[in-house]
């Protein structure tokens, strides 16, 4: 369950610029959230995801989320992930995708999801 969130440590802080066409390789999609298992061996306290996104079919990350959520309230929730990240091992967990969160000052990740029904697997901008 969603928690009230803090303000940002970040906040007024941009990058260095990027251009449209350089952004445009970053290949997020829409996804659902199949399966969700505690991540004891993560060094921060994590979940291991199973999203779903359509014809990507099904795909693994990791999420340092345990903060704001609890398992059973992840399953069937909408994501976004950049799919395009060549895979990562974490510990002992290959994580395919990266799942989209907001950052707070406490280092609690507020995922960003669609805010009603989407197809799965649809590209997101």
């Amino acid at each position: 369950m969603l928690h009230a969130c803090i303000p940002s440590a970040t906040e007024g802080t941009v990058l260095a610029q990027i251009t449209y066409a350089y952004f445009e390789k970053v290949d997020m999609r829409t996804g659902k959230i199949t399966q969700v298992e505690d991540f004891p061996k993560d060094r921060r306290p994590a979940y291991k995801l199973w999203t779903h996104s359509g014809t990507l079919g099904t795909k693994k990350s990791s999420a340092q989320i345990t903060r704001l959520y609890r398992k059973d309230d992840l399953i069937g929730k909408l994501i976004i992930a950049v799919v395009n990240f060549p895979p990562r091992r974490i510990a002992d967990f290959e994580s395919e995708v990266l799942v989209l969160g907001v950052v707070l000052a406490n280092n609690e990740v507020v995922l960003v999801q669609p805010d009603c029904d989407v197809p799965l697997g649809e590209r997101a901008l």
